[in-house]
């Protein structure tokens, strides 16, 4: 056999894509976890259950799934609970959206600025040590009992943590990359248009996603300090009034809604960056 023929068999063949796990799989899995999940579900209810219908705590704390569900009902009907969220999720989008964006950029900045995130990092790391609860009190003397102090603790929570995201991502590019760059003749511009931000923007992503959850969780915080609306609000109200199953139904739904958002974030993470590879499993 010629070369020629060799080559002309070679290029013939067909070729071998790798195999992908077929779409009747994936659902069987999906619907094992989902399954798996109800169980989960279902066991913690019969122990909450069992739990609080034996009166094996504190007979105050002692309140069952059905009570948490009227609640919850009539909360609903009432509107109390949906008005409630709505001052919730405001705080919590208005202090994710301006802590995220600057987080984003001072990250970048100070991933492309090693020298001035070296004389800046003790102090980065000193003000993202400090507990956050604590400056709830010095923000609500400094702009009262409203939303505004709701935004600024949640903020400090989501600031350090995309910023540390983001930075992470720009340090994480391949110094071959940089390199092949420079020989290529590119400009700082195009360096960062086309390599250093296309690395990082799973890892600011990342941030981002956490970032969400954890402005939930300081609008929370700052609502159960003090607070005119909101949930954490209801919590601290109903807690001092011994009406746990409020206080349970609440938490609840407040678990519920962080799933959601995470879930939320997971989907458009994986549509607007669908041109990253898949992950190796």
């Amino acid at each position: 056999m010629t070369t020629t023929d060799q080559h002309s068999a070679v290029s013939s063949a067909p070729t071998v894509s790798p195999e992908k796990p077929s779409r009747w799989w994936t659902n069987r899995e999906t619907w094992t976890v989902r399954g798996w999940q109800l169980v989960v579900l279902a066991a913690w209810l019969g122990l909450w259950q069992i739990t609080a219908a034996n009166q094996l705590m504190d007979p105050v704390l002692a309140k069952t799934p059905a009570q948490s569900w009227d609640y919850f009902v009539g909360a609903l009907k009432s509107g109390e609970l949906m008005d409630n969220t709505g001052y919730t999720m405001m705080a919590v989008i208005i202090a994710w959206v301006l802590a995220g964006a600057v987080g984003v950029v001072a990250g970048l900045a100070l991933g492309l600025l090693p020298r001035v995130e070296r004389v800046l990092t003790p102090f980065l790391d000193a003000a993202n040590a400090m507990p956050r609860i604590a400056l709830a009190p010095l923000f609500i003397v400094a702009f009262g009992i409203n939303t505004t102090a709701k935004v600024a603790l949640a903020a400090t929570l989501v600031f350090f943590i995309v910023m540390s995201s983001a930075r992470a991502g720009v340090r994480s590019t391949d110094a071959e990359w940089l390199r092949l760059s420079a020989v290529l003749g590119a400009s700082k511009p195009q360096v960062f248009f086309k390599v250093l931000f296309p690395v990082a923007t799973p890892a600011i992503f990342a941030g981002l996603r956490l970032g969400l959850i954890y402005s939930l969780l300081g609008v929370v915080g700052s609502e159960l300090i003090s607070a005119r609306n909101g949930l954490g609000q209801l919590v601290a109200t109903y807690s001092a009034t011994y009406r746990m199953e409020a206080v349970y139904a609440i938490l609840i739904f407040l678990a519920a809604i962080a799933v959601v958002l995470n879930q939320a974030m997971g989907v458009a993470e994986r549509r607007l960056l669908r041109w990253q590879p898949p992950a190796d499993k």
